[in-house]
Parts: structure tokens; C-alpha cells; sequence
């Protein structure tokens, strides 16, 4: 199918998809962390104990994902995707209104839950199940959501914040979520059912079969994932979450590096994009063991360099890594596990990445506190991307000799 044809048929599930990851960025670490100043200066936090309550939030929520993902197999999304949002603009409003330290925890889980884990999640699951033969395209274009965000979303408030207290930007932020719940149930009057899903090969996992979570869970591959799954989540957040103490450790200006955050969501986008087409002529056994590399690179460059061109390069380096993964993980589970307990399955993988986006801030702001620098940590992250990437190349090609055969031209017609 060409990709006009692609988009024009299937342009309502597509933007509903866009629009959910989208709404989760007011859940998202690039979006809380630019108020870190002023909430840890309000509640008179230092980075270490800014850092533990996040984690303490942001932990709680991946328990809660483990039960709440699994939701995304019995209700309809044009049913569960407004009672998210809703729940994500009350977060935002207790965000607003919190005057109290220990409240915080309670708050970042809401913002973290409804955003970070369940409106992303139920995008990528309605995704992976809704398309078969284009379920790359999908996901890549669905995913842009998180990618405008990530571009507008710091920028805008960065810049707002500085006429208008940070308090009553989080109302805005509510206002807009609540907008978003009409506007969700208008794009999906009807939701899309790929024809056939059931059939046909191509909607099965290893073993020509779909997994229940607990099966999943008991084969190895699922674990080989974990490490990986979690490094990404928790040191992409990590590096984002202590923004402001990176400007300073480098002598820049915190606008001056949110200012990079645009080129930053460009490079991601062409990275999803590239990924989506790839994933649909290539697969995701071929292409997942090596998605990690280039955070490998950022990182390292990120440690050693101080200048605007080391910076630019070190944000194209994790962009490519960030697009690759807002694609292709969520693909893996599709294809290696089957699409009938998607949702289930998935949401075990998405409370290991909240978890890790819990973990990243936590450990990093104490060891900040402990006195270990910034720099020299990027360092071990760096590495760290070595051994996830070395057991990603041979826990997958193991695996992947159990998947079903390629889908074929003929079926790959009909859906």
C-alpha cells in the first residue's frame, strides 16, 4: 500500500494514537523535570531527596502498570483513553494545588500513571493490534506524539515560566488533557479491527502460537529485554530529569540547552520514521539488537564534551537511539508473543520501563549528592549500553528462529 493511501485510510487511528502519546508528555520526565528548580527550591529539596520522592512515585506506578496495562485487552480504547486523560488532568491540577512535601510522592504517581505508563500504553498496544503487515508505519507515526512534545512542550513552558508562575502552567497543562478527551472519542466513533487478525500467521509469536503473560514470562527472552528496557528508560530519563544541574556542570544557560531540544526531537522523528519502514521490510529480530548503540556514543560525548557542537552531537546520538525505541520494542512484543494478550504482556514490559524511569533520577541525584559527577556517570552509562546491547545480539538471534514464517504478499493485501 503506498503511503498516501496508507495514511488517508487510516488517518483517524493514527492521530488517536498521536494524540494519546502526545498527552502523555505531562507524565513525561521532559516535561516535570524543567520544574525541578522550582519545586525542589518551594519544598526545599535538595537533588538527592528531589530525586528519591520521584523515584518513590514513579516505583508506585509501574506496580500499579502491572495490573492497570493489562486492562488494554478487555476495554476498548475510545473507552479507557478518556478516563485516562481525565485522571491525568486531575494529576496535573494536584501538581497546582500541592502544598504539601509529603503529598509529592502521591502526585508524581498520579502525573507518571496516567501519562508516562497508561496513555502511552494503550497508544502502542491499540497499534500493534489494530495494523499487522504496516504495524512499524503505525507505531512510528503514532509515536510522533511523543516527539512534538519532547520539541514543544520545554520549549513553550521554559519560555512561559518566566512570566507566568510554574503553578499556573500545570492548570494549563490539565486544561489541555481535558480538551483532549472530546476530541479522542471523535476520532474513534469506530475503531479499526485489522481483517482476519486472528488467522493469519503473521498475528502469531514464537512457536506459531500467542503467548499468555505468564508463558512470556517464563521464557528467557523476556528477561534478556529487561536490562535493556530499563537502561533506556532509566538514563534517557536521567539525563533529562537533571537538565538543569547538566547546564550548570557545564557552564550553559538552562534555556541555551533547551534551546538544542528541538534538533534533538527532528533527529528522533527521522530515527522512528526510518525505523517504522525498516521494522515492516526488515523485522524487528534484525534490528533490535543493535537499536542501543548510538546511546553508547551519546553518552560518551556527553561526558567528555563542553561545547555547542558536542552537545548538538550528543543529542543526535540519543535521538536515534530515542525513535528507535519509541518503535521498535513495542513491535518485538507483537511479533515475538502474539497480539491476543498484547496488552498484558506489554504492560510487564512497560512497568520495567517506568520502573527504570524511576530507578535513572534516583540513583543518579544521590550519587550527585554523594559527590560522584555527572560526567563521570555518563561514562558507566556508556558502558552500561555495551553489555545490553552484547545480550540483546544473543538473547534475540536465539529466539528468533522459533518466530513464524514471513507474511507473504498475499495476506500482507488483505490487511
Amino acid at each position: 500500500m503506498r503511503a498516501d493511501g496508507f495514511l488517508r485510510q487510516n488517518a483517524p487511528f493514527l492521530a488517536a494514537g498521536a494524540l494519546l502519546t502526545f498527552m502523555s508528555g505531562f507524565g513525561q520526565t521532559f516535561f516535570i523535570s524543567i520544574f525541578a528548580g522550582e519545586i525542589r527550591g518551594t519544598f526545599g529539596l535538595s537533588h538527592g531527596e528531589w530525586g528519591g520522592i520521584y523515584m518513590l512515585g514513579t516505583t508506585a506506578s509501574a506496580v500499579v502498570m502491572v495490573w492497570a496495562g493489562a486492562l488494554t485487552d478487555k476495554m476498548r480504547v475510545k473507552v479507557l483513553g478518556p478516563v485516562i486523560l481525565l485522571g491525568l488532568a486531575c494529576a496535573c491540577v494536584a501538581m497546582a494545588t500541592n502544598r504539601w512535601v509529603w503529598a509529592l510522592p502521591v502526585v508524581i504517581f498520579a502525573l507518571r500513571f496516567f501519562g508516562q505508563g497508561m496513555s502511552s500504553h494503550i497508544a502502542v498496544v491499540a497499534m500493534a493490534r489494530w495494523f499487522v503487515a504496516t504495524r512499524g508505519r503505525a507505531l512510528s507515526i503514532a509515536s510522533l506524539g511523543f516527539s512534538v512534545g519532547e520539541a514543544v512542550l520545554p520549549l513553550l513552558f521554559v519560555a512561559l515560566m518566566t512570566m507566568i508562575d510554574w503553578r499556573f502552567l500545570w492548570v494549563a497543562a490539565a486544561m489541555i488533557s481535558i480538551m483532549g478527551i472530546p476530541i479522542l472519542g471523535w476520532l474513534l466513533g469506530k475503531e479499526r479491527t485489522p481483517g482476519a487478525l486472528a488467522a493469519i500467521n503473521s498475528s502469531l509469536g514464537m512457536q506459531g502460537k500467542h503467548w499468555k503473560r505468564k508463558e512470556a514470562l517464563m521464557h528467557p527472552l523476556f528477561w534478556v529485554l529487561v536490562p535493556s528496557i530499563l537502561g533506556q528508560s532509566a538514563f534517557n530519563t536521567a539525563f533529562f530529569f537533571h537538565q538543569v544541574h547538566f547546564a550548570d556542570v557545564k557552564g550553559w544557560n538552562h534555556v541555551y540547552l533547551v534551546s538544542f531540544f528541538p534538533a534533538y526531537t527532528l533527529i528522533s522523528i527521522g530515527a522512528l520514521m526510518l525505523a517504522g519502514w525498516a521494522l515492516d521490510k526488515y523485522g524487528t529480530a534484525r534490528l533490535m539488537p543493535f537499536y542501543q548503540v548510538p546511546m553508547i556514543v551519546a553518552f560518551l560525548i556527553f561526558a567528555g564534551g563542553s561545547s555547542a557542537y558536542s552537545l548538538f552531537l550528543g543529542l543526535f546520538f540519543l535521538g536515534l537511539s530515542a525513535g528507535a525505541n519509541a518503535t521498535l520494542p513495542s513491535a518485538f512484543w507483537a511479533d515475538f508473543y502474539g497480539t491476543a494478550h498484547i496488552g498484558a504482556i506489554k504492560a510487564m514490559a512497560t512497568a520495567v520501563m517506568v520502573f527504570g524511569s524511576a530507578i535513572g533520577p534516583g540513583l543518579t541525584g544521590v550519587l550527585i549528592d554523594l559527590g560522584f559527577g555527572i560526567e563521570g556517570q555518563y561514562v558507566a552509562i556508556g558502558l552500561f549500553f555495551v553489555a545490553t546491547t552484547g545480550l540483546l545480539l544473543w538473547g534475540i538471534r536465539r529466539s528468533a528462529q522459533d518466530l513464524p514464517p514471513p507474511i507473504t504478499s498475499e495476506v500482507r493485501a488483505r490487511i
